[in-house]
């Protein structure tokens, strides 16, 4: 029973930190209506700069000049990129972010090098331990971080003017236009919030136990591709749900994969979050929060 507590508090745990990528994702979708698959490479530039900037600044200070620094990239892709598109649809769309997403990849391996970068967070490779079950002291943070950033999104979208203004401007953007919000403004800080979200989520994804900063974490940042489409393209709550159903189905599947062997052969704890994301694309593809709109973009 306790290793299946821990399981599931870690399948939990690691699902809070791919909703914060999920979200990105979905503020993104929801703000420009783009499948922003430069999202990956994002979350590796922020943790990049926390692993190179902290032995100079510090931690905290350099997760701030992260946070601030991925935030830009997302403006200047939108900005430079994204509104300078001659065809507006959604695949030319999704075309250029690819493009990006090696370029930027491509660039930040070559600094990386084969280097596995520390990035010297305070809890280090310390453990929580409650009776028989422990849980990385990093993902207990991540989990408390990750409660305050969607509790800050909420009270953003519902409580204030520009929140309103962004819903306003993804239900309907030229009725949202001719009532005076600028659309502009709404997609820029869309992208923005992506890129501080994917700081943040950068800096958890490679806490132990995971080894470090390394070219690899941009393509890991995908597993949360599964739980983007499960919660729905244009729904920040969803993002919580799909994480967390795809953190804790991760986790058990791949916690008891010496029992499932015989049924479903090994290795497939890795692409079980893959096989629910066919399944909900093809039984529910605006998934479980989404709006059927959404999927038509």
């Amino acid at each position: 029973m306790s290793y299946f507590l821990e399981q599931v508090l870690n399948g939990l745990s690691f699902g809070l930190v791919l909703s914060l990528i999920a979200a990105g994702f979905a503020i993104v979708f929801t703000s420009t209506g783009v499948l922003n698959f430069a999202h990956g490479s994002v979350v590796l530039l922020g943790a990049y700069l926390v692993a190179v900037l902290h032995p100079t600044i510090g931690f905290w200070p350099s997760l701030l000049v992260a946070m601030a620094g991925a935030a830009l990239v997302g403006v200047l892709i939108n900005t430079l990129l994204v509104r300078h598109l001659a065809d507006q649809n959604a695949g030319t769309a999704a075309i250029l972010m690819l493009g990006v997403d090696i370029v930027l990849l491509t660039e930040l391996t070559r600094r990386i090098g084969n280097q596995v970068l520390t990035l010297g967070a305070p809890w280090g490779a310390s453990v929580v331990r409650v009776g028989d079950v422990s849980l990385p002291t990093g993902r207990v943070v991540a989990a408390g971080v990750t409660v305050v950033a969607f509790a800050a999104l909420w009270y953003l979208f519902s409580r204030t003017d520009l929140g309103v203004g962004m819903r306003a401007a993804a239900a309907d953007g030229p009725t949202a236009s001719l009532m005076g919000i600028r659309l502009s403004r709404t997609a820029a800080t869309g992208w923005a919030l992506a890129g501080v979200l994917a700081a943040v989520a950068g800096v958890f994804l490679t806490s132990f136990p995971a080894p470090g900063v390394a070219p690899t974490v941009a393509l890991s940042a995908f597993a949360a591709i599964p739980a983007w489409v499960l919660g729905g393209f244009d729904s920040v709550p969803g993002a919580v749900v799909g994480g967390l159903v795809i953190g804790l189905t991760s986790a058990l599947v791949t916690g008891y994969e010496g029992d499932l062997e015989r049924f479903v052969g090994t290795g497939f704890g890795e692409i079980a979050p893959y096989v629910v994301m066919i399944i909900v694309l093809l039984v529910r593809p605006s998934g479980l929060l989404g709006s059927k709109e959404a999927v038509r973009v």
